[in-house]
């Protein structure tokens, strides 16, 4: 999920009706890879507030940007990833990590954050996901770099499907 930039000169990529650039594409491996440092940043500003409003709103974001995340995942990148690395155990294993994943989003979208098991819950999904982010990006990314993906198509397919989602999820 794209971080804010200041602005930059028009490039070629910029649109003929307004003088804004166009977001950049990008790869499925930098696109995932932004998607984990976002969610570390809200991740490390639920850590540094005391304020339940704030708690409640943060779990709020870092759950919507997970569940879209481990989504397009599951439905593109890792089908994609399994295919081409003939992979028997590096999609399998990350596929059980969601499913841990998708188990605490669950329970922390029914309670409120006002006790202990609020935060430790919280807690444990932040180092599920920790786990989870290095391995992909130690293991999994290098491997799936290395074969012959178009990682920009397979990029712009994960883009589209994270708009789709974000946008249902926003009515």
């Amino acid at each position: 999920m794209p971080a804010n930039k200041a602005p930059t000169k028009a490039s070629p990529r910029t649109s003929a009706k307004t003088t804004s650039p166009l977001p950049p594409s990008k790869d499925a491996i930098a696109l995932l890879t932004a998607d984990h440092e976002e969610v570390s940043q809200l991740f490390a500003e639920y850590e540094g507030t005391r304020s339940i409003t704030n708690k409640k709103a943060l779990v709020a974001k870092i759950c919507t940007a997970l569940s879209v995340h481990v989504q397009i995942e599951e439905e593109i990148f890792y089908p994609a990833i399994k295919a081409a690395l003939k992979d028997e155990l590096l999609v399998p294993e990350a596929l059980v990590e969601h499913t841990g994943v998708k188990s605490l989003i669950a329970q922390l979208e029914v309670i409120e954050p006002d006790g202990e098991m609020y935060d430790a819950k919280v807690k444990v999904l932040s180092e599920y996901v920790k786990h989870h982010v290095k391995e992909e990006q130690t293991e999994m990314f290098p491997q799936a770099k290395a074969t012959s993906l178009d990682m920009a198509e397979l990029g712009a397919r994960l883009a589209t499907r994270r708009d789709e989602l974000l946008t249902h999820l926003a009515r």
